[in-house]
């Protein structure tokens, strides 16, 4: 049993040795892109908006690219994933709710 529990506190450290790269790799995006809006932002915000309605009014979308058109679909599946993944963390269900 002593030698499982050294074999397998080994491999624990080595585990965390070989993902530390990783996580801070991680940790330095996720500091700058999972951060709420600051005040500032919020100019920036309302121009992308902006430009999205005249864009959808004069048919801008038309004249995209397919490759522009995919990454936008996959942005918007992005967005819709996190809304449903906070839900059920909001709800602590993946179940829906009772009606």
């Amino acid at each position: 049993m002593a030698s499982l529990v050294t074999k397998g506190s080994g491999l624990v450290n080595k585990l965390l040795a070989e993902a530390k790269p990783q996580l801070n790799i991680f940790m330095k995006y996720a500091k700058v892109e999972l951060t709420p809006p600051t005040p500032g932002d919020i100019p920036a915000i309302r121009q992308g908006i902006g430009r999205l309605i005249t864009g959808a009014r004069t048919g801008a979308w038309k004249k995209l690219t397919v490759r522009e058109a995919w990454l936008n679909t996959l942005v918007a599946m992005e967005v819709g994933f996190w809304f449903y993944i906070g839900e059920c963390i909001g709800k602590r269900h993946l179940v829906g709710y009772d009606v």
